[in-house]
């Protein structure tokens, strides 16, 4: 009987290990998972703080160089201000697009744990 209550202790040692590392892992995701959201949210106010500033600011300039050209060549004017904003539009798509497709993996540090505690946890050979 002592080598069974023995084994159980082992097992019920074991488990309380696993569990604590599973518990610890979880709490490094929500973690990672609150600063990627904090991160989002404070990235997200500043680019429309930004985006804001910088269309009324090039909405200012347009209008000045429009203006100062109307009498000669307002038309000319407009053209080479379409003509820039949209190679600015075209190449502010391509660079989001290779944003979204080079996106660092969610959980990428809790996932290596997880496959450093899985090689721990094997037999060695």
């Amino acid at each position: 009987m002592p080598e069974a209550r023995g084994l159980l202790t082992s097992v019920r040692t074991l488990l309380g290990t696993l569990l604590g590392m599973a518990q610890t892992r979880l709490e490094l995701m929500a973690n990672e998972l609150e600063e990627d959201r904090l991160q989002l949210i404070k990235l997200l106010i500043y680019s429309l703080l930004m985006l804001f500033f910088f269309f009324l600011g090039i909405a200012l300039l347009t209008l000045l160089v429009v203006t100062m050209f109307w009498d000669t060549n307002r038309l000319l004017a407009i053209g080479i201000f379409t003509a820039i904003y949209l190679g600015i539009a075209a190449w502010l798509t391509t660079y989001v697009i290779h944003l979204v497709k080079h996106k660092p993996r969610l959980f990428s540090s809790s996932l290596a744990e997880l496959v450093k505690d899985r090689a721990a946890l094997e037999p060695a050979e």
